[in-house]
């Protein structure tokens, strides 16, 4: 019997993988998954089997974007202005960027508006052979949405992200990979498996929290002046050669075994 939820969420080994599931409507996001998604990952983050979290559709589709009605109702309703959080960005799913864990997006078909968003807001994008990307906000005649001015030009480079955001283009695999819009193209019957092997290798080599802290870092540094980066760098240095792990990624090396790195729930030092 097919599972109706329309939000999958399962662990593969050291991977949670996350399915956006309304594959009849090309998983465009209706309200609840907008917040789901996060949700989600908040679970996966906490738990400390998992080293890696990835974001894929059902079917034959990535996400189409927002859902018609759920647009329409928008439209029509207007969104209200809020007062300035600085704990939660406003931005549609800018929570992942402050899940420390990777997040990858992995690309299976098109990839729309929101859906395009959702990709971009992924620390990494896994991208099908055949897929198709694009922003489409222009020809919807609003704005470069969520984050997308600040984000994607610093993905791809200013000039290609007002191509990207003025003609609403779509971008297929091979383009994605030669902008760097994304990081792997795969066939599409082992795009899954290209992610679970990569999350496989994290678990195997690598320190969950230096993970957490190289995320951290390069997000935050992303705005600051250089001389404060470097500072901040040559700070979170120290703290981490006195951490445990430093000592067993030596060790373990010198021990030519692999190494035995603490779990990483999120929050810890």
């Amino acid at each position: 019997m097919a599972d109706d939820r329309p939000i999958l969420a399962e662990r593969r080994g050291p991977l949670a993988l996350i399915t956006l599931n309304r594959p009849d409507k090309l998983n465009a996001l209706t309200r609840e998954m907008t917040t789901g998604v996060v949700a989600e990952a908040r679970k996966a983050e906490a738990d400390p089997e998992v080293f890696a979290i990835c974001v894929t559709g059902a079917g034959r589709g990535f996400c189409a974007g927002i859902d018609a009605e759920y647009l329409k109702e928008t439209t029509e309703q207007g969104l209200e202005a809020r007062g300035r959080d600085d704990t939660e960005l406003p931005a549609l799913f800018s929570g992942l960027l402050r899940i420390s864990k990777p997040v990858i997006a992995a690309v299976n078909g098109p990839a729309a508006g929101g859906g395009f968003i959702l990709a971009m807001m992924s620390d990494l994008r896994f991208v099908a052979d055949g897929a198709v990307m694009t922003t489409v906000f222009t020809k919807r005649g609003l704005i470069a949405e969520h984050g997308a001015s600040w984000l994607l030009p610093r993905i791809v480079g200013v000039s290609r992200a007002l191509d990207l955001l003025w003609s609403s283009r779509r971008v297929d695999a091979a383009e994605a990979l030669r902008i760097g819009l994304a990081d792997r193209v795969v066939a599409p019957e082992n795009l899954i498996a290209e992610v679970e092997a990569y999350a496989a290798d994290l678990a195997a080599n690598v320190s969950p929290r230096a993970l957490a802290v190289i995320k951290d870092q390069v997000y935050r540094h992303l705005h600051e002046p250089m001389a404060e980066a470097f500072w901040d760098i040559d700070r979170l240095m120290r703290e981490t050669l006195a951490h445990p792990d430093a000592r067993e990624g030596a060790v373990s090396f010198l021990e030519r075994r692999p190494p035995a790195f603490a779990r990483w729930t999120g929050g810890q030092g």
